[in-house]
Formats: C-alpha cells, structure tokens, sequence
C-alpha cells in the first residue's frame, strides 16, 4: 500500500483513457453523494475498510525550510480511519448534531483530475483540485478550495477510496464547524 506520507510528484506514467475515464465518473459519483448527504452511501460505495483520510494543518513557513508546509503525525483537522469516518458519519443521524439540522446544502465540484499508475496494478494514483460550497440558513456559507491526492484500489469492476489527502489553500479555515467530507 503506498504511503499516505510520500508525495504524488514521483509519479509520472498516466493512466490510460479507460482507466482515467472510469476514475473520473468515480469522483464525479462521488461528488454527487455527498451533496445528497448520503454519507452511509458514501462509506458502503465509495470507500475501502483500510481508508486513511487526512487533511493536515498547513503551516506558513519559509521556503527554505525543510520541514515544508505539512508533517503527517502533526496536527490535522483529519486523520481518519474507517472506523472514525463511520463515527462522524453515525453522528449525523444523532439528535444532538444541531449543526446539520437543519440541512446544510453542498456542491462538491470537482476538477484538474490526473490519474497515474502505480507499482501496483490494483492501485491508482489521482490528483484533483476541489471546492467545496456549504450553504446553510439564511447567511451562512463556506467555500473550501484545495488538492486531493487519492489512491484508488480496483474493486469489482470499479475503485475504492483508499487514502486520500486533502490540502486546503486557506491558511486560516475561516468554517464555524467542518461538517463535510471533502
């Protein structure tokens, strides 16, 4: 399994057509689910048992330092694994989860999609630049833009999320909560 930590850089074979095509429709689902807040969906569908979905905290640093804007084991607004995605996704249905009731409205839009191969055949690597617009009340919105660097494991005749990386542009995430699944 690749590493959640290793940079997408090093990868450089495209994935051909089909495969891109197909892992494309596969995001755009995605996307579409979430809008619906179908989250049980989302995780039976979508996502592999062995997920680790992290979205680290980005620091603001000099360019010359070698520590980069980010360190996997440091602070993150998320790190994590099935079980903890299943939590936040149990909580929705909670009455005390007064901060998506009532709903909130999203758009996931998603686009800039690469898709790469990998050492392993079973595995695919993506990239994809996202926004992520909530809506809720009468005043209330948040927009989130950033990166994803996915994995992708075959399954069936389709894919599963198996690690995904979220880096956010804003160095300040201005959200009164984060409620939603990027």
């Amino acid at each position: 399994m690749l590493d959640i930590a290793r940079p997408f850089s090093d990868f450089t074979r495209y994935a051909d057509a089909d495969t891109e095509r197909q892992v494309t429709r596969f995001l755009y689902a995605e996307a579409r689910t979430l809008d619906r807040e179908a989250y049980e969906e989302w995780l039976d569908r979508f996502i592999d048992k062995d997920i680790r979905y992290w979205m680290p905290d980005m620091e603001t640093r000099r360019r010359d330092d070698r520590r980069g804007a980010f360190c996997y084991g440091e602070a993150a607004y998320f790190d994590d694994s099935w079980d903890e995605l299943h939590v936040r996704v149990k909580r929705y249905n909670e009455p005390s989860a007064w901060a998506d009731n009532p709903a909130t409205r999203h758009a996931h839009l998603i686009s800039n999609i690469e898709v790469f191969e990998t050492d392993d055949p079973q595995l695919v690597a993506v990239c994809s630049a996202f926004t992520n617009v909530r809506n809720r009340n009468e005043t209330d919105q948040d927009i989130i833009h950033g990166r994803r660097e996915d994995v992708l494991r075959r399954h069936g005749d389709g894919f599963k999320l198996s690690r995904r990386r979220i880096f956010i542009v804003q160095n300040v995430l201005l959200s009164k909560n984060l409620n939603t699944f990027l």
